[in-house]
């Protein structure tokens, strides 16, 4: 991808973070200039300290307008279409320009005597600081807090994705999720007209879920797991059989664990089941 084809991350001018950057560069904008008084800049105005003070604020505060309108129009102009590095590099000179400018035309206007160019060299310095020492800090933050959620993102998917994988989950007809149980506590599910009863081992003690859902349904979603069906009322997790028992009648599954039914095969599935077990006979 070429520099031309690049885009602006989006975290730069969101809402939250334009609003920071405008609030941070006013307030350094003051502490600067009234601490550190850059290049003379206490003769631009001829004054004492106290209505330094008092004029360099005001001025300040009114020219982060400028700063202000700009990262507005910027904001709503990158919801509309995308914003590239070289833009941006544009956009922070015309802030830099204009800025310079309206400190330039206050200056001269308090002290008609001055030289333009001079006076517009010495706010153009002075405007590069106050504003591209602030930029840089800020958006140095901006990109780790932004590196900072994604990782966080990136790490909660990732355990979500791990989740899903160690367990199995059922939706109700609604597509709404009604339980996340892991696999190894999955026992049978059993159909009940519109419903299934899901029952599973929770806390070492046997649960039921009664969901709106039909069999037919969760087969489909199940298909490529090792819940299957057996019967035409039950699926069975074969992980968890302990027992499979043949009978004249037909042939039975077994958990282990008291006070769980045996679940019947029919001879529909016989095979499908049969081939299962052979296939994962240790």
């Amino acid at each position: 991808m070429g520099v031309a084809d690049q885009k602006l991350p989006a975290y730069i001018y969101e809402k939250n973070n334009t609003i920071r950057l405008v609030l941070f560069t006013a307030l350094f904008a003051l502490i600067f200039i009234n601490l550190y008084k850059p290049f003379s800049s206490f003769s631009w105005y001829q004054v004492s300290e106290f209505k330094f003070l008092v004029f360099s604020s005001m001025i300040i505060l009114t020219g982060m307008l400028v700063v202000a309108i700009s990262r507005i129009i910027l904001y709503y102009w990158g919801k509309k279409r995308s914003i590239s590095p070289g833009q941006y590099t544009i956009w922070m000179l015309l802030e830099l320009l204009f800025m310079s400018l309206f400190y330039t035309i206050y200056t001269i206007y308090l002290n008609p005597d001055r030289d333009y160019l001079y006076v517009f060299r010495e706010s153009l310095i002075n405007t590069t600081l106050v504003l591209l020492l602030p930029y840089i800090a800020l958006h140095f933050y901006f990109s780790y807090k932004d590196k900072d959620r994604r990782l966080r993102q990136f790490e909660e998917e990732k355990r979500e994705s791990t989740s899903r994988q160690n367990s199995y989950t059922f939706y109700d007809e609604g597509g709404e999720l009604r339980l996340s149980v892991a696999k190894s506590n999955l026992l049978y599910l059993e159909s009940a007209d519109n419903y299934v009863n899901i029952w599973y081992i929770h806390k070492n003690t046997l649960a039921k879920l009664m969901l709106r859902s039909s069999l037919k349904s969760i087969e489909k979603s199940m298909s490529n797991t090792n819940v299957i069906r057996c019967h035409r009322s039950y699926m069975v997790n074969l992980e968890e059989v302990k027992v499979v028992r043949r009978q004249k009648n037909g042939i039975y599954m077994e958990f282990g664990i008291d006070n769980v039914t045996e679940i019947p095969v029919s001879e529909k599935y016989d095979t499908k089941v049969s081939r299962w077990f052979s296939s994962n006979a240790s």
